[in-house]
């Protein structure tokens, strides 16, 4: 299998970041806007979290969580472009990460249903965590 198929996950994973990113400035601008905040009454993540409502935060909450595991999966798939190592059970589960990771994505940004939310999540990442087993047992 070709090296590069690895970066279709991996760059799936990174428009999913972007469109969450899109998606939390267009909820807070909007909020902002509408209710005449001002600038500086959000100066710190506490006054945000005051003024601004969960259900306007939650896409907040979220993007950060892009920054949590799927850091991991993006050395992982580097790591897999680089070594060459690339095959179907790899590209599988990163296409299946990124899969699990745009439904909890859209659970925690909408519904916030949180045992869907957590089962999403946890899937993922065993699934990830057994990509990276696999890598390490495989060096």
């Amino acid at each position: 299998m070709e090296p590069a198929a690895i970066l279709g996950p991996f760059f799936g994973m990174i428009f999913l970041t972007f469109a969450v990113w899109t998606y939390m400035y267009v909820r807070r601008l909007s909020f902002i806007f509408a209710n005449h905040i001002e600038a500086q009454d959000l100066a710190t993540p506490e006054q945000a979290t005051e003024i601004i409502p969960p259900e306007v935060h939650r896409a907040a909450y979220n993007f950060r969580n892009l920054f949590e595991l799927p850091v991991v999966f993006y050395a992982l798939c580097l790591y897999l472009y680089v070594t060459g190592t690339v095959d179907a059970l790899y590209l599988a589960g990163a296409w299946a990460f990124v899969g699990l990771r745009t439904v909890h994505s859209l659970i925690h940004c909408t519904a916030n249903i949180v045992i869907l939310r957590f089962a999403s999540y946890m899937t993922g990442a065993l699934v990830l965590w057994a990509m990276v087993l696999r890598a390490a047992l495989n060096l």
